[in-house]
């Protein structure tokens, strides 16, 4: 009771930050048409105008860090309810053979981009995820798995989601440069482009057909953060040379959990949409959390090599996904 009351008024302040976030996209869908900047997004940016125009009462802190690690945890547990095994079924083995080879090429482009730009190691693991998954999701799935900081993933998170806006608006351009069929520039748009709404925002102005094949491939690369979140748990636990029942923490057995009671159906549609909501929620207030922790000072020296490396590596996949296109469409 004593932690609770402790952590109570923090983890209100991060509430209600996630129902502003939350409040600024319904503001898009309604004015704009379309969510550009996810809730997510927009409750971690208002927590760090609000952590750099405001000392923030140490009274607030337990609270915040409850929200930013804990629930955050919770959050990637829930999270598994999203992976949808059948996809494998549909997607056929050589698209989902070139789109596994094109997400870990992607990986190591990016994170060798990022490291020799001199950025930190964990958050060069976010970026590379980030860029090759599925864009915020997957650097708040990946995060606590190895031990990312506020302002690491404050970083990622920032700077993918504005070169993901740009993208969205910049990739039908290539439709008439490249000469690509609709099936072709869906499988480009499910490469690279970060979240599921902005890969329809990116297609179906071009053609349903092709907003159906992005859908099937981004959500075939959703699949894939499962494995990457399992593989980071060994490699950063390994590298702490944790004992053996430390190997994987408790969440990533849940997403594990959850991701396998979906594929045998054990699961209805509404009790699935249900658990995605709570976790998107719990993202949202979580991203709050880590927005009210970051130093701005931190983020700023870092940015002019963060976007350099987005950009490089977003062109890098661009390129590969119209090699993949050309072969398996």
């Amino acid at each position: 009771m004593i932690d609770l009351r402790a952590r109570l008024p923090g983890v209100v302040l991060c509430i209600v930050i996630a129902a502003v976030g939350r409040a600024l996209q319904l503001l898009e869908e309604q004015f704009l048409g379309r969510p550009y900047v996810e809730a997510l997004v927009l409750a971690l940016l208002v927590g760090v105008v609000i952590s750099s125009v405001w000392a923030i009462p140490a009274s607030l802190d337990a609270g915040i860090r409850f929200a930013s690690r804990e629930l955050l945890e919770v959050a990637v547990c829930l999270i598994g309810v999203a992976i949808d095994t059948a996809l494998l079924r549909r997607a056929g083995a050589g698209l989902f053979i070139g789109i596994v080879a094109a997400v870990v090429v992607s990986l190591a482009i990016t994170y060798a981009l990022a490291r020799a730009a001199g950025l930190p190691a964990r958050l060069s693991v976010l970026l590379a995820a980030g860029n090759s998954i599925c864009g915020n999701s997957a650097i708040a799935a990946v995060a606590p798995v190895i031990g990312a900081d506020a302002d690491d993933i404050a970083a990622a998170v920032s700077f993918t989601a504005v070169l993901g806006v740009i993208v969205v608006l910049l990739l039908p351009l290539l439709v008439p440069v490249l000469h690509l069929s609709d099936a072709r520039y869906g499988v480009v748009a499910g490469m690279t482009v970060y979240a599921v709404p902005q890969v329809l925002a990116a297609t179906l102005p071009v053609s349903a057909a092709a907003g159906a094949m992005a859908t099937l491939v981004k959500l075939t690369r959703v699949l894939l953060l499962g494995p990457l979140v399992i593989a980071m748990s060994f490699v950063s636990h390994r590298k702490a040379r944790a004992s053996r029942g430390q190997m994987i923490p408790w969440f990533i057995i849940g997403f594990v959990v959850f991701a396998a009671a979906r594929s045998m159906g054990l699961l209805s549609a509404a009790a699935i949409d249900r658990i995605r909501e709570i976790a998107t929620w719990l993202t949202i207030i979580a991203m709050a959390g880590l927005g009210l922790g970051v130093d701005v000072r931190a983020l700023r020296q870092s940015s002019g090599r963060i976007i350099g490396v987005v950009c490089v590596s977003l062109a890098a996949l661009c390129v590969i996904s119209v090699l993949l296109a050309r072969m398996v469409s």
